[in-house]
């Protein structure tokens, strides 16, 4: 790797790991979404109630249900007070069918939401509006054992009142409402109901906040929440719905699920990490493979072959014999460096001066020769013959 692609590999390793570290030290906000799921333990979660629940009932039975009360109730006959909170519960016509003939044999349901659609049964809610330019909101619960104890909430939040109400099977129970500047009381209205049907009731509530763990830990608010939660029967059945939680987990895609998770999202960084380091160190250790380029090979040799081959196989033994006697010719006068022009008595002694063979070898083979292109056609064995006395003669200057 060049000197210029270890200063880049550095850099991008560097903002690489100055980016996890601001990350991991910054301050994690708040997370003030409304979730009121049980185990949640930011803001508006439900921790500190369920961990507190076994506590207010003592000697009640707590079930927590994740499913639908559609479902849940329609399975066998039930019993006990099914408690619903969250920032919206919006039941279908079947469900609510279902809740209405629980209550009617003698259950309860407790619902405490900004916002219910409860129209079968006769109550509609809509958001208290002040026109305080500085209000300060208050809650209280208006049975005289609280003693007119009002109580405040420093969160905006949508304050939810009821305006229609079946006055012939309810009874009020606590209300809200806002002072302005002045502590003069402006605006006011019923967010706490009990509703008689058949041989059980509805505790209906539009201030959940009250329950979540920001109210629980928000001074007297606790008393509050508590004094709601008194209204329900202590030797029945309790079942806590987690089925309508605006905060319940589901997973969108793998990513979502790992970056979710504190300890998940480090392991996915690191292996990243882990990733980026061994490409580098990789990359720096291994080349490109190199071809291996062979040598060109002489062919000649081959070809040859293959040309005598051809000509054997067809038996053109006198054009074999031309070629090996013209190749022969320019044998000698490449080696010997002599003229083969004029073949005579002088050349013979020449040639056997310089091959090592006696003057009657050359001259028998060169009459050979003569004698081998006379003819026009040439059998097997003389080709044969002639081929002999050439590798003899080349075998005797060896």
């Amino acid at each position: 790797m060049s000197t210029k692609g270890k200063l880049y590999s550095a850099l991008v390793l560097f903002i690489v790991i100055g980016v996890i570290y601001i990350d991991a030290s910054r301050k994690t906000p708040i997370n003030w979404f409304p979730s009121y799921v049980n185990h949640h333990k930011i803001p508006f979660g439900m921790y500190v109630l369920d961990d507190q629940l076994p506590l207010l009932f003592p000697g009640t039975s707590i079930e927590q249900l994740s499913i639908s009360p559609f479902v849940y109730l329609k399975k066998e006959e039930r019993t006990g007070t099914y408690l619903f909170i969250n920032d919206n519960v919006q039941f279908g016509n079947s469900e609510l069918g279902e809740l209405m003939e629980f209550v009617k044999r003698g259950n309860h349901v407790f619902i405490s939401s900004h916002r219910m659609n409860l129209d079968t049964l006769g109550f509609k809610t809509k958001s208290l509006i002040t026109n305080n330019f500085e209000e300060t909101v208050f809650i209280k619960l208006l049975n005289k054992t609280f003693k007119g104890k009002e109580y405040t909430f420093d969160r905006d939040f949508d304050n939810q009142v009821f305006t229609e109400i079946d006055t012939l099977n309810t009874v009020v129970l606590g209300n809200t409402g806002y002072y302005n500047k002045e502590d003069e009381r402006t605006e006011e209205g019923v967010n706490y109901v009990k509703f008689t049907y058949g041989e059980g009731t509805f505790l209906l509530h539009t201030f959940p906040d009250a329950f979540s763990n920001y109210g629980l830990l928000s001074g007297e608010l606790s008393h509050y929440a508590a004094g709601v939660l008194s209204y329900i029967e202590e030797d029945e059945t309790l079942l806590i719905d987690n089925y309508y939680k605006t905060g319940k987990f589901q997973i969108t895609s793998p990513l979502k699920f790992i970056l979710g998770n504190k300890h998940l999202k480090w392991a996915y960084y690191t292996l990243l990490i882990g990733v980026l380091i061994f490409i580098i160190f990789e990359g720096k250790r291994k080349q490109r493979s190199i071809k291996v380029i062979h040598a060109l090979k002489n062919q000649t040799l081959d070809f040859t072959r293959t040309i005598a081959n051809m000509y054997f196989e067809q038996k053109e033994h006198k054009d074999i014999a031309t070629h090996k006697i013209t190749y022969f010719m320019a044998e000698i006068r490449t080696k010997h460096q002599l003229n083969t022009t004029i073949i005579d008595h002088r050349f013979y002694g020449m040639l056997a001066l310089k091959s090592g063979n006696t003057i009657e070898e050359v001259t028998a083979l060169f009459k050979y020769l003569d004698f081998i292109r006379l003819q026009n056609e040439l059998s097997a064995s003389q080709l044969v013959t002639l081929h002999k006395k050439i590798e003899q003669f080349n075998k005797q200057i060896q």
